[in-house]
């Protein structure tokens, strides 16, 4: 393992933190958190970990979706409900049409930072700090909103912990049972052949339950309920580091603030503070792998990176999550694939076909085309076909609310489409029925 030490990030380079205003009530904000009950468990985080090590051998497929960046206003249980309700109708397609248990991980119960290009925002002649997620400041251009407020970082953890006991106890009480995959229709997918799709694989399915229980004799209760997980972007190191302790009778430091955190493309390098501390952690761990690199140079810091974050080959450790868009998939994809394989060392390859497509439209406003997202992923699995590697799952922004922030999809939608429903606080995110559809391409092609 590595000689690093759990606080040695704090004396290296750390990209993209807020400029907080006041060290002072930053480290009493932290000290606060420090002392609170810890929002996963360490007995979780092995069971994902030994899940995503059948991902990387093609025994199961990760499904991970949710919001780009969460908003404290909507941590309310319809929208926490619509999240989950499309995250398991995407996974029930999965299931069916991959013939692998899907591993279902949100982007929720934590996502509230986002990293940005510039530390400050200019309109007109004002000049303030940058939006960097509800964890840190608000999104109103005024200098109090502004204001980066360290005292946040403990709202997110509130809404964090509301969040997960909610999804707690509907995937508990049934909400998840595969018996009943119609509870989990959303009204607004009304397009007949979606519709009627998605109608039909609810019927095999239930045939099928019907036909397993019917043979063995037995009720098949574990499928009564499914695990689920939740992930963010381990943005903001104070909050990750306040939140990360040692587990009675358990080795090494455990972040106890989600189970899955990801590095972000922006602060993934090797030699800077993100690395140094998420290579101290026993979570199962992803970095975020886009085009901005030269090919010529992936070989190097692939093998950099996996001796820092995965030098033991530990199952389910390390995943890399690929975002090249479809116009460079082709040509950076197998470059990654091929240095990860001269490492002799097993990734879980993960498609992010969202962020290498953003664009903008004539309007200002960022979208994405669906189409573009869809070649991405068919490139992906053909790229992994051919080079004999494991395609083991998607990444999304999604929402299960009705929104129109991508083009394309059932409906067709257009940039003039967009003002209709755009909501999002940074990132444009896929609709239900967007999603919906993005699985069934998925299903019918692995």
């Amino acid at each position: 393992m590595s000689t690093r030490h759990i606080d040695d990030w704090r004396s290296l380079p750390v990209a993209h933190q807020p400029p907080w205003p006041d060290e002072a009530a930053l480290a009493e904000a932290t000290g606060e958190l420090a002392k609170l009950p810890p929002l996963v468990t360490s007995w979780e985080i092995e069971t994902l970990k030994s899940q995503l090590a059948q991902a990387a051998r093609g025994e199961r497929f990760l499904l991970q979706g949710g919001d780009c960046a969460e908003s404290f206003a909507e941590c309310t249980s319809d929208v926490i409900a619509n999240k989950l309700k499309i995250l398991l109708q995407m996974s029930l397609v999965l299931v069916h049409g991959t013939h692998r248990p899907v591993i279902r991980v949100g982007r929720f119960a934590g996502q509230y930072a986002k990293p940005r290009s510039s530390s400050t925002e200019s309109r007109d002649d004002q000049t303030l700090p940058s939006f960097y997620g509800d964890n840190v400041n608000r999104p109103q251009f005024e200098e109090a909103a502004r204001r980066p407020d360290p005292w946040r970082l403990l709202r997110g953890y509130e809404r964090s912990a509301m969040t997960l006991n909610f999804i707690r106890a509907l995937v508990g009480g049934g909400f998840a049972d595969l018996h009943h995959p119609e509870y989990w229709d959303l009204g607004f997918v009304q397009h007949a052949d979606r519709r009627e799709e998605y109608a039909g694989l609810i019927e095999r399915i239930s045939s099928s339950l019907s036909f397993m229980e019917t043979l063995s004799g037995h009720n098949a209760a574990d499928l009564s309920r499914v695990d689920f997980f939740t992930s963010h972007e381990g943005l903001l190191l104070n909050y990750e580091a306040a939140l990360t302790r040692a587990v009675p009778r358990r080795q090494g430091h455990w972040l106890l603030s989600t189970h899955f955190p990801w590095i972000g493309m922006r602060t993934a390098q090797v030699d800077e503070a993100h690395v140094a501390f998420f290579s101290q952690i026993q979570n199962p761990i992803a970095v975020k792998v886009g085009p901005d690199m030269p090919i010529a140079d992936l070989n190097t810091w692939i093998k950099k990176l996996l001796a820092a974050l995965h030098p033991d080959d530990e199952p389910g450790r390390l995943t890399l999550i690929h975002r090249f868009g479809a116009a460079k998939t082709a040509e950076y994809l197998p470059a990654l694939i091929e240095a990860v394989q001269k490492t002799q060392k097993t990734v879980l390859f993960v498609c992010d076909p969202m962020h290498g497509n953003t664009r903008t439209t004539a309007d200002g406003l960022k979208t994405r085309r669906f189409e573009d997202i869809l070649l991405e992923l068919e490139q992906t699995i053909e790229v992994h076909a051919a080079l004999g590697s494991v395609f083991g799952g998607i990444h999304i922004e999604l929402t299960g609310d009705n929104v129109t922030e991508c083009t394309g999809g059932a409906r067709g939608l257009r940039d003039q489409d967009l003002h209709e429903g755009y909501r999002t606080m940074v990132d444009p995110r896929l609709n239900a029925e967007q999603a919906l559809e993005l699985a069934m391409l998925v299903a019918r092609r692995s």
